[in-house]
């Protein structure tokens, strides 16, 4: 029995991806706008998109599916989908792969170039550019999103809401690793109420023009990892106080080890603020930071070595 349900569950799994497609955008091909040949997609199916600019937003309800630019920038902008984002990921085990995603707007003003709503989903070598929120994920306990090798500039608002580079709600996790943030207007670059969050090798800067209030913020704990990242607290800022807050808006997410290890900090203010203020109880460790400017360590609990 067991040999028998093995074997169909190879023939069940070999038979999905023979059925897996690729449907092709743009001019010459079958479909001319991305949401087009998303709307015709099955689950496990490749959209692969040729380079150009497109007047779009789609929302993607299939399961294990890819949406892919080829051939050089392709160019997502235009009004969001159902007043919430360019790209709305409903489905699980969704990659974005290779697509700049520009000038998401909502009219409650928390409009994003990527909408998180289902499980597992992964961003590679995008770009997010002068948009309310780069990536705004959903608050619901099955999502995950992990971002690699991705752009942030330009994005954030506060009308009245604040908008953000990336924003996961409470969620499973949020893993982030080489992007580069720049020139946040208002928000956080990063703002985290998942379970467990992430944030590896990244360049996080206010650059000489940018509003951020934070560079990262955690406001509920968790287990949290932040490592070999640079980071700059640029004169612009709304908030001078602190680059790094953690439990701000009280630890109700299980407590894990909260690690803030290797990084780069620079305070271009003259003034002083803090590196990591930590509000909650859950000690943070400081280890291996390089802080310059005028720099306090660390604020509330935790240790510095």
């Amino acid at each position: 029995m067991i040999r028998l349900i093995l074997c169909f569950s190879l023939i069940f799994g070999a038979a999905a991806v023979a059925r897996a497609a690729v449907l092709e955008v743009g001019p010459g091909m079958n479909f001319t706008r991305p949401s087009a040949a998303i709307a015709k997609a099955r689950d496990g199916d490749t959209v692969r998109v040729a380079a150009g600019m497109y007047e779009d937003c789609a929302v993607i309800r299939q399961n294990h599916l890819t949406l892919e630019g080829v051939g050089g920038e392709v160019l997502i902008h235009g009004p969001v989908c159902g007043d919430k984002a360019l790209l709305v990921v409903a489905g699980s085990d969704v990659t974005i792969r290779g697509i700049t995603l520009r000038n998401a707007k909502s009219s409650n003003g928390n409009g994003a170039g990527i909408r998180a709503e289902g499980a597992a989903l992964l961003v590679e070598s995008s770009k997010f550019i002068d948009n309310e929120n780069g990536i705004l994920g959903a608050g619901d306990p099955k999502v995950s999103m992990r971002v690699s090798d991705s752009l942030f500039t330009g994005n954030g608002a506060c009308r009245p809401v604040c908008a953000h580079g990336i924003y996961a709600g409470h969620s499973a996790s949020l893993r982030v690793e080489r992007s580069k943030f720049f020139r946040q207007n208002e928000g956080h670059h990063i703002k985290s109420r998942a379970l467990v969050t992430e944030i590896v090798e990244c360049t996080i800067s206010d650059g000489p023009l940018g509003t951020a209030s934070m560079l990262i913020d955690i406001p509920n704990g968790g287990t949290v990892l932040i490592e070999k990242n640079d980071l700059l607290k640029g004169t612009m800022t709304s908030n001078a106080s602190v680059a790094i807050m953690i439990a701000a808006e009280g630890e109700t997410n299980p407590p894990g080890p909260i690690s803030i290890v290797n990084n780069k900090f620079l305070n271009r203010q003259a003034r002083l603020t803090a590196f990591v203020r930590n509000m909650g109880m859950v000690p943070v460790k400081l280890a291996g930071n390089t802080l310059s400017g005028m720099v306090t360590p660390l604020q509330g609990a935790g240790s510095v070595e």
